[in-house]
């Protein structure tokens, strides 16, 4: 579980972020939306800790991660799973390589134990086909699901997703909306996922905070956002004509 507690976050004299409160749980897909330059991006990155909150605090499993030594720091990050927007792999390597990237990196485990691993987590993303083949010769949906196999390497506690279907065709949004679904409630981890797609938030949001202006505007679920008269979070879910006829039909 995380925990956010009155975080705010300034830029100089600007202030992104307004006493932001949350409670992210295991085994749940945990969306944050919202416009571009809503401060939900910036939420992301306090929470992965690659920005320092203002004031605040971000607890992971009791551990208040702003307040942590730098060993306790460590522990948190390596249980934590990444998933960035473009898929950021190393085209100069395989995707097994990509996958045993963190292996290596992070535990002393043998060749073999590290090949098991690989082969599991690739099998489990559907890529069993793949091992050999080098990011520029795979779709785009392969590479966000290499990416989700790497990310799981390490059999994380939490997994973070930033806009993971952006530039994927609707078909494969949806294969890659379930599989981070079947994969948080498989390992039971604390899945967050930063996007504005609204398939994602309807077939996917057990939990869902809309964030407007820096501060924490709504908060529920898939089958309440759909009938919230929340009136700004009407106009950013059914931002487009066809979305506007099909809130009619709920």
């Amino acid at each position: 579980m995380i925990e956010i507690k009155n975080l705010n976050k300034v830029f100089g004299d600007r202030q992104v972020l307004y006493d932001i409160n949350a409670v992210f749980e295991p085994g749940k897909c945990n969306l944050i939306i919202g416009q571009s330059g809503s401060g939900k991006t910036v939420l992301m990155k306090c929470l992965v800790g690659l920005l320092e909150p203002t004031s605040g605090s971000i607890i992971y499993s009791g551990i208040d991660f702003t307040k942590a030594s730098e060993n306790e720091r460590k522990k948190i990050r390596q249980e934590i799973g990444m998933v960035f927007q473009g898929g950021a792999l190393f085209d100069s390597m395989t995707c097994e390589e990509n996958v045993a990237f963190p292996l290596r990196m992070f535990t002393n485990w043998n060749k073999q134990k590290i090949a098991d691993r690989v082969k599991f987590c690739l099998e489990r993303v559907n890529l069993s086909h793949a091992h050999k083949l080098y990011p520029s010769e795979i779709s785009g949906g392969m590479k966000k699901r290499v990416a989700i196999a790497r990310a799981i390497a390490l059999n994380p506690k939490y997994l973070f997703f930033d806009e993971p279907n952006s530039g994927l065709d609707p078909q494969t949004g949806i294969v890659i909306d379930q599989l981070i679904q079947e994969i948080t409630r498989e390992f039971n981890t604390t899945t967050i996922v930063n996007t504005h797609d609204m398939n994602s938030v309807v077939e996917i949001g057990d939990k869902i905070i809309y964030i407007r202006k820096g501060y924490k505007h709504w908060e529920g679920d898939s089958s309440s956002i759909v009938k919230s008269n929340n009136p700004e979070l009407i106009d950013f879910v059914f931002a487009t004509k066809l979305l506007k006829r099909v809130q009619q039909t709920f």
